[in-house]
């Protein structure tokens, strides 16, 4: 896992391109090249992609607000992955559903499934139809949906740090914190063995401003939001 700056003229190592209703592409906004997510921008306003959708199952933690977490998971549908979410809040996440539409018989998109934090059968995954399981359970998240196969992307979604989490921030491939007050900062140092610039860099981030951590990585970016996603999401924020 990596994030990367995007350049149409590369090809190599980036992900497959996926299928997805040209209407649901015009609800949502423009995703990455072939498959890959823009996540943001970098500091001179490169474009910043992740290739979130593998063919390895992957996992992803997210420090923060939803707002994030809905985006991500927005730009995922937008690249033609179905999107589970287990959680304790249904109705915060009704804005996927929305942005999905409804089936020719007026029945909700399969695109979409929004379930309580129990275990489910899930869809199963594949090149053309890549999984995104999103699971909103609090500062410690039950394991219900761990990635086993390919083309499963699992996200937690983490309020704020609890030290219970370590072991399932350990074992992620990417990090996506947002701005995190002194003491979660020093928890994150301890997590994840930043040094002290590294540390402080974390409580001074904007509320567009997102770190993106993993192996040999740590890459500041700057959330941008498009115009249909702030009619869906509204402004961008650090929290809700």
């Amino acid at each position: 896992m990596s994030t990367r700056v995007r350049d149409a003229g590369q090809r190599a190592g980036v992900a497959p391109e996926f299928t997805v209703d040209p209407a649901l592409l015009d609800a949502i906004s423009p995703s990455g090249d072939r498959g890959g997510i823009v996540l943001g921008s970098g500091l001179k306003g490169e474009p910043l992609t992740i290739s979130a959708l593998r063919s390895t199952p992957t996992r992803i933690v997210l420090v923060g607000g939803l707002y994030l977490a809905r985006q991500v998971a927005l730009r995922a549908m937008a690249v033609g992955a179905w999107v589970v979410v287990a959680t304790g809040r249904p109705a915060a996440w009704q804005v996927l559903s929305k942005a999905a539409g409804t089936q020719p018989n007026g029945g909700p998109s399969p695109l979409v499934q929004i379930r309580r934090l129990s275990p489910v059968e899930l869809p199963r995954p594949s090149e053309d139809a890549p999984l995104l399981v999103v699971t909103d359970g609090g500062p410690t998240p039950q394991d219900l949906f761990p990635p086993r196969s390919p083309w499963q992307t699992t996200i937690y979604v983490l309020p704020y740090l609890h030290p219970q989490a370590g072991a399932t921030a350990n074992a992620a491939d990417l990090v996506l914190m947002q701005r995190l007050p002194i003491g979660q900062a020093e928890l994150a140092a301890r997590i994840w063995r930043l040094p002290p610039q590294m540390m402080r860099q974390l409580t001074t981030l904007k509320d567009d401003q997102v770190v993106a951590l993993g192996r040999n990585l740590w890459r500041p970016l700057r959330l941008v939001t498009t115009a249909k996603e702030q009619q869906l999401l509204g402004p961008v924020r650090r929290g809700d």
